[in-house]
């Protein structure tokens, strides 16, 4: 089973974006946008993880319980009553449709990791997330070196 860590950064918030991925506790992807949000920047991580697994068997670990939530809980209603969402617009909707059809193509299990709380992998990605915002990168990591 493949294992990944996602995270995302932001800073400001809204400002300069980027996300990682780590795969088998090592930087796999990296990407940036010069103007997101860190809601965008985890959604983009978990997409990049999701479209590089391939549909293979594999745990995606993430400090985002929001992306979790709308992917597992959230978007199955969202998805049978057309994309619209009690009490206003659905923030985010292209990634949130990309990733919630990229999850239910995979073999991918989601768990929630506390952020920040000295966890390796989750320590990495923030790592490499926060080095993909400040230098603008984008692709595959040993590709970048």
């Amino acid at each position: 089973m493949i294992i990944y860590y996602t995270d995302g950064s932001c800073s400001p918030n809204p400002g300069p974006g980027g996300f990682a991925v780590i795969k088998d506790m090592k930087p796999w992807i990296v990407g940036h946008e010069l103007i997101s949000t860190n809601i965008r920047m985890e959604g983009k991580a978990l997409i990049a993880a999701l479209l590089d697994a391939k549909g293979e068997k594999c745990e995606i670990f993430s400090d985002s319980e929001f992306w979790i939530n709308v992917i597992t809980k959230w978007a199955p209603g969202w998805a049978a009553k057309g994309w619209i969402k009690k009490g206003g617009e659905i923030k985010n909707l292209e990634i949130v449709k990309e990733v919630y059809e990229l999850y239910g193509q995979s073999n991918a299990i989601l768990t929630w990791v506390r952020g920040h709380e000295g966890d390796t992998g989750n320590e990495m990605a923030d790592e490499w997330a926060n080095k993909a915002r400040e230098q603008r990168l984008s692709g595959q990591v040993n590709e970048l070196r």
